[in-house]
C-alpha cells in the first residue's frame, strides 16, 4: 500500500463512521497513519500528507480547522475529500 493509498483508506473508514459529517459532535481523528517521514522537499508529511504547521496545530484546532486540514492534505495527496461512500450510486 503506497502513502496515498494509506490516508485514502484512513479518510473513508473515518468518514464511514461519521466522523466528517457536519452534524457529527464527536472529534475529529487525527489523519496520521503512523508513516511519520517528511518529503524529499519537506514541504509534507509522506504518511498525512500534513504540513509541520499543521501537525504543530493539530491538538488545539477546533473541528472546523481539523475539517480544513483534511481537505488541504486530502487536495495534496490527489483524493477526494469527503470521500465518497462506495455504496452510493
Amino acid at each position: 500500500m503506497n502513502a496515498t493509498e494509506g490516508i485514502a483508506a484512513r479518510a473513508r473508514l473515518l468518514s464511514a463512521a461519521g466522523y466528517f459529517d457536519e452534524n457529527s459532535d464527536e472529534v475529529i481523528p487525527s489523519p496520521c497513519i503512523s508513516v511519520c517521514r517528511m518529503s524529499d522537499d519537506r514541504s509534507h508529511c509522506e504518511g498525512c500528507f500534513r504540513t509541520i504547521p499543521e501537525i504543530r496545530a493539530w491538538a488545539q484546532a477546533d473541528s472546523a480547522e481539523r475539517l480544513a486540514i483534511w481537505a488541504r492534505l486530502a487536495q495534496r495527496a490527489g483524493i477526494a475529500f469527503p470521500p465518497r461512500n462506495d455504496a452510493t450510486p
